[in-house]
Parts: C-alpha cells; structure tokens; sequence
C-alpha cells in the first residue's frame, strides 16, 4: 500500500486488497505498517488511538477476518499507552474474526537517515514493546515483527526458539534504508533460522513528501524471493509449503547446531 493520513480512503483500499488476495485463494494475509494511517507526523497517529479490545480499526480488521474467510496479520494500529504515547501495535485475527495475538513493536525508529534530511523519533509518540510472540496459524507458527525489529536478528532467534516457521514483517522502510537494506535484511532472517518470511510494506510516495521503499516481500527459507511487489497498491501471494521448510530443516540442520547455552535473550516471551 501507499497510506495517507485519510483513514476511511486508506480502509476502503485495504478492503479491495484484500479481496484480491483471498480470491487468489491466500489463508493469510499481511497488511503493512501503519496500513490505516501514515501522516506527516508520527504523533498524528495518536488522534487515531485505541484501547485495547475496543475500537473502529479493531472492529474493522475482525470484520474483514469474517468478510473474506482468512487470517489478516494486521500491519500496525495505534493502541494506547497512557503518559500521552501509543503503541505500534499487529493484531492477528483469525477467519472467525477472532483475535489470536497482540505484538507491540519492540524497536523504535529514533535515527537520522545517513546522507539525508530525514530525521524520526518514533519513542516521542511511541511505547516499545517487550514481548515475543509466537502462534498457531493457517501456515505454520508464526512469529511477529515489525519494521525496524527486523534489524536485530536475536528478537528473530528467540522467535525460532518459539518454534516459529513463518515471520509476518510488516514494514514502512524508508527509500534509502530500504535500497540499502531491506531485501538484504529480509533474506537474512529468512536464511539464519530456515524461515519463511511474509513482509507486506508501504511502497510510494505519501501526502507529505514522504517516499517509502515498497518492494513487499515474500522469501523462501532457502532465502529465495520468490514473490514481490516493487511499489504501488498490489498483493503478492505465494505458496508457503512446510514440506520445503521441513526437508530444509531435516537435512540442513543448522538450529539444531545453535548453542544457546552461550547466549540470552533480554525479551519476555510468549507462546500461544
């Protein structure tokens, strides 16, 4: 997708994608960051703020589960924290509508783009998550990132730890991080823990000036693209066989060889 800051024009394209990617016969879909709402300023997120179980966004995604008969990885809405700050929160819904999981965004985008104006301080508006989720799906356990945490490959590890085969990633990447980094990153976290990875992201040029990478992503656990969309509105679907995942793992044993023993990991984690 390519977001503005008009909810319902953003809701009302979200709704015709995901038609499309359930007629393609997809039993999981995965929105992008901010799918409901990318505007000029990240505190412009919090106007649209929900509590958590309450809300039209929540109440939309659960209604979209029902409507076209699939899980929906819900990019990211804003949920709120309190001391004036949200979280980026995924919610997982399953076909029944049904909610399955909440992940909060666990990094926070506080940089300034190297070789570049662009500057984001995510943590002013924004509550980091400390919890690792991992779950039950249509196509395998599944793990949850967002965006930046695919920079920090020990939140993947410790995923993998949970048993998860399929990372969902939605992301908004900036043009020049993204050119640098995002097929690099996404091929890794596939490869390092024989993963698919399913990464929905923003892709265009937003109301503001703002330009996002796109090229959403769907990688192999051999670390092959096998499906993409470069930029613009669009669905990409691709078969995510266990079968290939598990003769991987099997002659490929590359998790079994970990030697946690050596290493900790700092978030609390959660298997549903």
């Amino acid at each position: 997708m390519a977001s503005g800051p008009k909810v319902s024009a953003n809701l009302i394209e979200a709704d015709r994608l995901l038609g499309e990617a359930a007629a393609a016969g997809a039993s999981l879909a995965v929105l992008p960051e901010n799918f409901a709402m990318l505007g000029r300023r990240d505190e412009e997120r919090l106007s649209e703020a929900e509590p958590e179980g309450s809300g039209p966004l929540q109440e939309w995604l659960a209604s979209q589960a029902r409507k076209h008969r699939m899980w929906i990885v819900g990019g990211t809405i804003p949920l709120t924290a309190g001391d004036d700050k949200c979280t980026g929160s995924c919610l997982v819904f399953d076909a029944d509508g049904e909610r399955r999981a909440r992940f909060d965004k666990m990094h926070l985008f506080d940089v300034s783009i190297p070789d570049s104006d662009e500057r984001y301080h995510e943590s002013a508006s924004t509550r980091a998550g400390d919890e690792v989720v991992v779950i039950d799906s249509p196509v395998g356990r599944l793990g949850l990132a967002v965006c930046y945490d695919l920079r920090f490959p020990e939140l993947f590890r410790a995923m993998a730890a949970q048993g998860a085969e399929v990372f969902a990633v939605p992301s908004a990447f900036t043009v020049q991080t993204g050119r640098a980094h995002w097929e690099m990153l996404c091929r890794a976290r596939a490869v390092e823990n024989l993963a698919w990875v399913i990464a929905g992201a923003q892709g265009g040029y937003h109301v503001d000036g703002r330009e996002t990478w796109g090229h959403s992503l769907i990688v192999d656990p051999w670390g092959v693209v096998v499906a993409e969309q470069q930029q613009g509105a669009g669905v990409v679907t691709a078969p995510v066989a266990p079968e290939k995942r598990n003769r991987l793992r099997e002659r490929f044993p590359v998790l079994e060889h970990r030697r946690e023993q050596l290493w900790s990991f700092g978030p609390r984690t959660r298997s549903d």
